[in-house]
């Protein structure tokens, strides 16, 4: 027994101590010289999941929530590429789009809310190959947005132009149609990036 217990304390000592003695396999960099850029962008978002040509599509569907009423069903999967344009029209120009996931949260069947990742990807313009992502919450609204609702979302990440990105997007309806879920969005950007 005394053999047990003396081997025991021999390899915690031995444990204990090996952190103490270890080396690192990378050095820490300090890094230097980088100056935080803020970039303000507006842009229009444009979601269609109705017609012979939606830009969002249901992809799951839960069994237990099958409530044929509400455009966008609890628990429901969405996968979206909408187009961005410069004007508030479907047909004004094209300057990227956004692609993602959003999944319907709300139980009322009268109210819209959302989790919802997207990527906003420029494919013309000064900001051509650049993105940012977005993942937030879009927050309970009725099915007609109203111009008056602004929704705040969070931009957690970029690449191009907008490398390390955070910051946040202003989201206002500029036209829906409750009947199909149709809508187009304004969308004002603040990004704080490198």
């Amino acid at each position: 027994m005394e053999k047990q217990m003396v081997f025991a304390w021999v390899m915690i000592f031995c444990l204990a101590i090996a952190p103490v003695y270890g080396q690192h396999y990378s050095k820490p960099i300090k890094l230097g010289g980088r100056v935080e850029k803020k970039t303000r962008l507006r842009f229009f978002y444009h979601d269609f999941p109705g017609g012979k040509n939606p830009t969002t599509v249901l992809l799951a569907q839960a069994n237990i929530t099958q409530d044929f009423f509400s455009p966008s069903p609890y628990s429901s999967l969405y996968a979206m590429d909408d187009p961005l344009t410069i004007g508030p029209e479907r047909t004004s120009t094209a300057i990227g789009n956004a692609q993602g996931l959003y999944i319907a949260l709300s139980r009322d069947p009268n109210k819209f809310t959302a989790v919802l990742y997207a990527d906003f990807a420029f494919t013309t313009g000064r900001f051509n190959g650049s993105s940012f992502s977005l993942f937030s919450r879009y927050p309970p609204t009725d099915f007609v947005p109203s111009p008056d609702i602004i929704c705040e979302m969070a931009i957690v990440g970029g690449r191009g132009a907008f490398k390390m990105a955070k910051g946040f997007a202003l989201l206002r309806a500029t036209s829906s149609n409750a009947m199909t879920g149709d809508a187009s969005l304004e969308v004002n950007v603040t990004l704080y990036h490198y």
